[in-house]
């Protein structure tokens, strides 16, 4: 069509078929065209900002091409960017390990891990890719993220304040244990302490 817009038909004339023989649609339900304009339809509307709809084109094109690692990881791509952080990991990981060296993969499986909580994977795979690209910025910032998740996670920034995520309330203070004449807890033999103190 003449202002940009595809033609719901599929853009064939009365009744033919388009290129290549295969019918406009197949099943009911299906979209229409076959597995390469699914691809090629899902990655315009994901390019577009409209994640949820590529994701239904992309995830019938892989339903039909399951080997297809460019159709998987587009699907991944739809798959985070509408909010489906689990499909995503999933997807993202399938490339990934289908092809270890696939940096893209590595680091949508370790974004996709760091939404879910899961940042000790996040790390292991975000490094992967920044080792892969380490003149790729988006790799370096999203593994300092997670490496600064797990580090205040750990401590090393202090204890948490009340109120922050991830903050607990203490268990209250250590219960008092029986003491004997010495000051020491019941049990304590200073005989066993080195040095005899």
């Amino acid at each position: 069509m003449e202002d940009g817009q595809e033609r719901v038909d599929g853009g064939v004339p009365d009744g033919q078929s388009p290129t290549g023989g295969v019918p406009a649609q197949g099943r009911p339900g299906e979209p229409v065209g076959d597995v390469y304009d699914w691809f090629r339809r899902g990655a315009k509307l994901l390019a577009q900002g409209h994640p949820a709809a590529a994701e239904q084109l992309l995830a019938r094109a892989a339903e039909a091409e399951p080997h297809s690692r460019s159709i998987r990881e587009a699907l991944a791509r739809a798959q985070f960017d509408a909010g489906s952080y689990a499909a995503a990991l999933e997807n993202f990981r399938a490339v990934a390990l289908a092809d270890p060296s696939d940096d893209y993969a590595q680091f949508g499986w370790g974004v996709a891990a760091a939404r879910l909580g899961d940042f000790e994977t996040s790390a292991e795979h975000l490094a992967l890719a920044v080792a892969m690209r380490p003149e790729t910025d988006h790799y370096r910032s999203a593994l300092r993220q997670t490496r600064a998740t797990l580090a205040a996670r750990a401590g090393a920034f202090g204890p948490l304040l009340p109120g922050a995520p991830g903050y607990r309330e203490s268990q209250g203070p250590e219960p008092d244990l029986p003491r004997q004449a010495g000051g020491e807890p019941e049990g304590v033999d200073d005989d066993a302490r080195p040095g005899g103190q």
